[in-house]
């Protein structure tokens, strides 16, 4: 989930050990401002209306979370996470509280989930939608789930490309003229490929592990009717934050897409 409840920051921490809440979408500085060849009126309004989404389902996200951490129920996150996993036969993955907030995350090769002190230690609907949520990228990594395993393998692409786009970039706004070649907008246009592809495998599984949870919180008797759509709706919105991420880079893709076919050596 988008760091849980949190709005990703211009380039996320992208260690291949990690699934995705330490592997997100890598938005590189190219991904957020910068057009090859100039600003066209075409690519500002994709930026305007990326960036608009991106606001407000960040702020109905913020405002959800706030409601829902209101809304107690009998067990901590902590708690939710032991039970969720002791329940699905894993007894091989710990539970432990990590500083900061919305730091919440699996990571598989520790085999650790790791919520955050708020998560960790309140009982709340909040709480356990995140808790559960990052269980469920446990329960993937225990039954090999396909698309989890294929953004794993992307990621040291994702990190080249990801450094590739902002060098190209940097030099741009130097004055170095590396974008006057077709070539190298082609090769822009490839290296940004593949961070969007990462951008869109990302969506199922995030949405996976957000229906694991949910079926999880629901079979438990953990989260009444009410509760259980509560959290529902907050896992919605979290997931949101990628989707408005990944149309956004498919947009500048086609918008790159264009001026590449568009440009002759």
């Amino acid at each position: 989930m988008a760091k849980n409840f949190r709005k990703f920051s211009a380039c996320e921490n992208l260690n291949s050990g990690y699934d995705g809440h330490m592997i997100v979408t890598c938005v590189n500085l190219a991904q957020v401002g910068y057009a090859p060849g100039g600003f066209s009126p075409l690519y500002l309004v994709i930026l305007g209306v990326t960036f608009l989404a991106s606001i407000l389902i960040s702020g109905m996200l913020k405002r959800r979370f706030a409601e829902y951490s209101q809304i107690p129920l009998r067990l901590t996150g902590g708690q939710i996470a032991e039970a969720m996993l002791r329940q699905n036969g894993i007894t091989d993955v710990r539970v432990i509280s990590v500083a900061g907030q919305l730091t919440d995350h699996y990571d598989p090769v520790n085999k650790t989930v790791n919520l955050s002190e708020p998560v960790y230690q309140v009982n709340s609907v909040a709480a356990a939608a995140v808790a559960a949520h990052e269980c469920g990228h446990a329960l993937q990594h225990q039954q090999a789930y396909a698309w989890l395993g294929f953004r794993s393998k992307m990621v040291p692409a994702v990190q080249f490309s990801s450094k590739i786009l902002n060098f190209i970039m940097i030099a741009g706004l130097l004055g170095i003229g590396l974008m006057q070649s077709a070539t190298m907008l082609w090769i822009w246009v490839g290296l940004f490929a593949v961070t969007t592809l990462f951008s869109i495998v990302t969506l199922p599984v995030e949405f996976d592990a957000s229906r694991r949870a949910l079926v999880w919180l629901e079979s438990s008797g953990i989260a009444a009717s009410m509760e259980h759509e509560k959290a529902k709706n907050a896992l919605f919105w979290a997931a949101m934050t990628y989707v408005a991420a990944a149309v956004g880079s498919v947009a500048q893709l086609l918008y790159f897409l264009m001026l590449a076919l568009g440009r002759r050596d």
